[in-house]
């Protein structure tokens, strides 16, 4: 219930990157000095155990709950961050940990229990170790309480002002400017009679017009306003953060991670041209029909490159934005050409790889040494590998330029149908959110207050079962299997289908931490035992995957039966045993078995076709058998 309330705020999205964040969580109860900025979305719960020290910085997607579930059991503990340090992006903070003052956390990093940075020292990897790298690389401005109060001001006024009357804009639009559409379309009368089917089929209509509308509205904006607000900004200049600058950047930002689009265009040949669309250089050369995912994050996307032939896949985060408390640099970040990128890779400004690399799922991208080339990187600290196996050149994949160009565009057609699959279900969802929304307007007059109550529930319910419904269908007409194939071939194109169906998680997350959450695993297809405890796992491919009695799913966990490495793709079951854990922001690869009572520890990567012995602790980048670390008191270093 806690977690429900403080997460689920409406306004924490607003409270990312502002002072209103410290401000929220000093009012939860936790210790934040003066001139925190906190940039993760991800909301500490238990928060009275929380402390950060005046001027640190705490980078996006960064995890530092102050709780974990481990065996069914929920534990709490200390999570203490001195003055001025830094967490790096995409890291985790396990419980009963400190960071020193001044010290510096790497990115794609994490602290295990027990685990605590010196003062002025760096730490990377996971777990993490002391690295000689300096990941504050951004020179402080002045900043004072006036100017972080006059932007606070702005944005409560902009949600008074502008975010309330546009809401309130839309739902009056809905209920009573739409209706009257359809006499004027020439569809009769304008009465929402929910008795008459013909009702039915003048809403479809008026829906399909607002929703490719307000989608076509959509386009135009993320593709020509950061454009505008872009010429404020430069390369390499240092701003003061909370100034209209800063704006300028949260509004890019913002914007160039619109998902809808990536996910109605990833994983085809039109995502080279989306990106380009919204800033990115992104070579048209080599296309490949699969050089980008349904997922990628940009702090600025005009200042990212990537070279020709490059392929990526799902969860890149660039970081072409360095922040202190009080400033912040944009930089120019360019992957190289023939790179591949494996999911959840943060790539950051200044990141030593050249062309030819490939990246592997959760590595820490160095910002030392000599530049890679020809290589590839793998785990947290990270260490060279091959770049390719034999194993992988044994698809079959094009031979000849000809063939190549008839399996690209055999591709092509069955990812435009994949598309406009896609973008129709979204519009069904949207058709019935509408005729809820009328019949709403049509029954408050009879039941009252009571009907927002109801209203919560029904659209809660309507969106969960709708997509559950829409994954299952697609599921049954092709099943999953395990698989090994060339990205050529038929049947990783309904693959890639599938991931277009099965991109809903976020209503879903409504349900993480209940026993609800089971009931829904279940119902698409997981073959879940008793008494799971998911607190906010990721899982695709639902139907290869079994879990236990007991199995207990930390929150941004990540249970993935997939993986494509440059042309190639392969699928294969996962197994978890009863009684397991899988810590935070850990990710267990396909073909994995876990025995019973094994545990994975936060922000692991158990890599494909592993098997951990019953009651093993596991951890590590790549995970290896780990013991736990001796715990001290996390206050002191």
């Amino acid at each position: 219930m806690v977690k429900t309330l403080v997460q689920r705020n409406l306004l924490v999205p607003l409270f990312v990157g502002s002072p209103l964040y410290s401000m929220y969580l000093r009012a939860l109860g936790a210790k934040i000095g003066k001139g925190v900025t906190i940039f993760s979305r991800y909301v500490p719960v238990c928060t009275d155990l929380l402390t950060v020290g005046e001027g640190t910085v705490i980078c996006k997607d960064t995890y530092f709950t102050t709780y974990r579930a481990q065996d069914g059991v929920i534990r709490t503990g200390p999570v203490a961050i001195g003055s001025h340090a830094y967490v790096g992006e995409m890291s985790v903070i396990d419980i009963e940990t400190r960071i020193g003052d001044d010290a510096q956390f790497g990115h794609a990093s994490s602290l295990h229990a027990g685990q605590a940075v010196p003062n002025g020292e760096s730490w990377h990897g996971v777990p993490a170790v002391p690295a000689d790298v300096r990941y504050r690389r951004v020179e402080p401005r002045a900043c004072g309480s006036f100017r972080r109060a006059f932007f606070v001001v702005r944005q409560a006024l902009t949600v008074l002002f502008l975010g309330a009357p546009l809401m309130l804009g839309l739902l009056g639009l809905a209920v009573n400017f739409l209706p009257n559409l359809s006499p004027a379309m020439g569809l009769g009368s304008a009465e929402m009679d929910f008795t008459n089917p013909v009702f039915y089929g003048k809403a479809l209509v008026v829906s399909f017009i607002l929703y490719f509308g307000l989608r076509l509205t959509g386009f135009l904006i993320v593709s020509l306003l950061p454009r505008l607000l872009n010429l404020a900004l430069k390369p390499g200049e240092v701003y003061r953060l909370y100034t209209l600058r800063y704006t300028a950047h949260r509004v890019i930002r913002a914007l160039a991670n619109v998902r809808f689009f990536k996910t109605l265009l990833g994983d085809s040949s039109a995502i080279v041209h989306y990106l380009r669309a919204i800033g990115c250089r992104v070579s048209k050369e080599e296309q490949t029909g699969s050089n980008f995912g349904l997922e990628e994050k940009y702090e600025n996307p005009f200042l990212f490159e990537a070279g020709a032939g490059t392929m990526v896949a799902d969860g890149l985060s660039v970081l072409n934005a360095e922040y202190t408390n009080t400033s912040f640099r944009l930089s120019r970040v360019r992957v190289g050409a023939r790179n591949f990128l494996g999911n959840h890779v943060v790539y950051p400004a200044g990141a030593r790889t050249g062309d030819n690399c490939l990246l592997a799922t959760k590595v820490l991208v160095p910002l030392d040494g000599p530049v890679r080339e020809g290589v590839g990187l793998l785990g947290s600290p990270s260490f060279e590998i091959p770049r390719s196996v034999e194993r992988d050149s044994q698809f079959d994949h094009p031979k000849t330029p000809e063939e190549f160009r008839r399996k690209l565009a055999a591709k092509n057609r069955h990812n435009a149908v994949s598309m406009l699959l896609y973008a129709g279900s979204h519009w069904l969802f949207f058709y019935g959110l509408l005729l809820l929304t009328w019949a709403s307007d049509v029954y408050y007059p009879h039941l009252g207050a009571p009907l927002f109550a109801l209203d919560t529930v029904l659209f809660l319910s309507y969106g969960i079962l709708f997509f559950i419904a829409l994954e299952r269908i697609t599921v049954l007409i092709q099943p999953l299997r395990p698989v090994s194939c060339s990205i050529y071939d038929r049947r990783f194109w309904r693959q890639e289908r599938f991931w277009k169906a099965a991109a809903t998680a976020t209503i879903m997350r409504s349900l993480d931490g209940t026993p609800f959450k089971t009931a829904v695993w279940r119902m698409q297809g997981i073959k879940v035992g008793k008494r799971l405890f998911d607190d906010g796992a990721g899982i695709i491919e639902k139907t290869l995957v079994r879990m236990g009695d007991d199995v207990t799913l930390n929150v941004g966990s990540v249970i993935q039966c997939h993986s494509q490495e440059d042309g190639g793709f392969k699928m294969d079951r996962i197994d978890i045993g009863s009684r397991c854990t899988v810590g935070v922001g850990a990710l267990v690869h396909y073909g994995v078995t876990m025995g019973e009572g094994s545990t994975l520890a936060p922000d692991s990567f158990l890599m494909k076709g592993t098997e951990v012995p019953d009651h093993e602790h596991w951890g590590g980048n790549p995970a290896h058998e780990i013991r736990a670390v001796r715990r001290q008191p996390a206050g002191k270093s």
